[in-house]
């Protein structure tokens, strides 16, 4: 016999979801309207506007994809890069390579530069690729590697592509609210997120930035974009204007509801000071994590502190550990990625999941299981 689903809550301290707040959850079970009822068409463009205020930028082509951060990858690599064009790479953990994947699906050559995993792009390198590829149409790299926890320098990278009147396109799945980011001032053209990371969102959004360089890029293909659903000439229609929107998809109304009141919890609290909040308890949890002799994976210059990847001690079993906290703690951290399985743990900072509390029975419940 079939019963509701009712999961056992679970402390949320791996690489994402993050947990999601009583406030957010409660927008989620709002009356269901239409996906062109002018009430809704009014949120989206507030939605618009606080995604502005999270990117740090006034790009008109600011808004919320119906799909997960996966599909604003493939959103920007579709819509923008085209079969033979020339795009440089970044690749220094999971995310980067599936960003090569998407460009060479499309038909592009992809110029890989490559940094061992736990490291920043290296903007030397980068600049080298230029030098060998001045025609190269875009660069893409991960800002935020979730697989790692490094941080590259968006600012420097972005500022290179600029010199050779290429697009930057960058992943902020993990960085957005978390740590510093600023579209505008940086010169990025095509930057994507996920909803369930440092928004505390429910999974299934991902926020999309395009600048007036990438928008034109966009008009002026010469081919068809290869996905329909992502094409977002399409999508500008129902999500730009004045007045009557063009039908385009069904909006998934309710977790549109549930990213607008998590926008707006970071707007109450102020970017910056989110920003310092998950700063000052990566602290707290990096100073605990050292007394019990758990050392990072990345360089303290480079480290994410909403995403902290750490080596499993040795002699110590990865999975008996994960399943002690889940299971004793209902407290989930995440397992290594790629070459890193078996090597990490991930452990999150995000959004709502950042406090003082989750930290402090963190720390207590590895030292007891570990011991």
């Amino acid at each position: 016999m079939f019963e509701s689903f009712n999961p056992i809550p679970r402390i949320l301290m791996g690489p994402g979801p993050s947990n999601v707040s009583p406030r957010v959850l409660g927008a989620l079970s709002r009356p269901t309207i239409g996906h062109l009822d002018p009430q809704f068409i009014g949120l989206m463009d507030e939605i618009k506007q606080l995604l502005q205020y999270a990117f740090n930028t006034q790009n008109a082509f600011t808004i919320a994809l119906s799909a997960p951060g996966s599909a604003g990858m493939e959103a920007c690599i579709v819509n923008l890069i085209e079969p033979g064009d020339k795009v440089i790479v970044c690749i220094n953990g999971v995310f980067g390579g599936r960003l090569k994947e998407n460009i060479e699906r499309v038909g592009a050559k992809a110029i890989v530069v490559e940094d061992k995993w736990g490291h920043p792009v290296s903007v030397d390198k980068v600049s080298d690729a230029f030098k060998a590829n001045p025609d190269a149409k875009a660069l893409a790299f991960v800002h935020a590697e979730t697989s790692t926890g490094a941080r590259s320098d968006a600012k420097s990278l972005c500022q290179i592509a600029q010199q050779y009147n290429a697009l930057s396109i960058v992943d902020a799945v993990t960085s957005l609210g978390g740590s510093e980011l600023r579209v505008d001032e940086w010169g990025i053209d095509a930057i994507y997120s996920g909803s369930q990371k440092c928004l505390s969102c429910v999974p299934g959004i991902s926020p999309v930035s395009f600048s007036e360089k990438a928008v034109e890029i966009l008009k002026s293909r010469q081919s068809k974009v290869q996905s329909w659903f992502l094409d977002q000439s399409l999508v500008m229609d129902y999500w730009s204007g004045e007045g009557k929107r063009c039908y385009h998809h069904t909006a998934p109304i309710n977790s549109l509801y549930a990213l607008h009141e998590s926008l707006l919890m970071l707007k109450q609290e102020g970017l910056e000071n989110a920003w310092q909040r998950h700063q000052r308890l990566h602290e707290k949890l990096r100073h605990g994590l050292e007394k019990l002799g758990i050392e990072f994976l990345v360089d303290e210059a480079h480290r994410l502190p909403q995403l902290n990847s750490v080596l499993v001690p040795d002699g110590v079993d990865d999975a008996h550990v994960r399943s002690t906290l889940l299971s004793k703690y209902n407290l989930e951290i995440g397992a290594g990625l790629g070459q890193l399985a078996g090597k990490t743990w991930r452990i999150g900072l995000m959004g709502s999941t950042a406090n003082e509390q989750n930290v402090a029975l963190l720390l207590a419940a590895l030292e007891d299981t570990i011991k």
